[in-house]
């Protein structure tokens, strides 16, 4: 009954956070159509679902660091499933980069047209690997 409480009370804390954050999304899309300043929306959409991901693995992580183990770090995992994850999760930005027209991927992503759920995905991939190759 204690674990359910407690999972119970963190899908709380996490959709009251995916709440805040689309609301202050929203915020920011209204900001950028008055002041035509998108830099703050563009880095704040590819930076939340990261933290997102964050937040998905926490109650793991606080469970294992219970254990009294040596911290360690995966190496394998982040470069394999994390660093290609970041990679498409920013991508969108990059192509506004000088080079943007020589990156791995950039054309077939202009392709797509909208990368919302792209970057979504892969941001919250990223931020999941990333807590998860903490080891302790």
């Amino acid at each position: 009954m204690k674990r359910f409480v407690i999972y119970l009370v963190w899908v709380i804390i996490i959709g009251f956070a995916i709440y805040c954050g689309l609301r202050f999304m929203n915020y920011l899309a209204n900001e950028a159509e008055m002041s035509f300043e998108t830099y703050p929306l563009m880095i704040f959409t590819y930076t939340f679902p990261i933290l997102t991901g964050i937040l998905l693995r926490l109650p793991k992580f606080f469970a294992e660091k219970k254990g009294k183990k040596k911290w360690s770090f995966d190496w394998v995992k982040l470069i394999t499933i994390g660093f290609p994850a970041l990679y498409l999760t920013v991508l969108p930005i990059l192509n506004y980069s000088s080079y943007g027209d020589q990156l791995l991927f950039a054309h077939e992503v202009v392709l797509l047209g909208d990368t919302t759920i792209l970057t979504t995905i892969t941001g919250v991939i990223f931020g999941y690997v990333l807590l998860d190759s903490v080891k302790m």
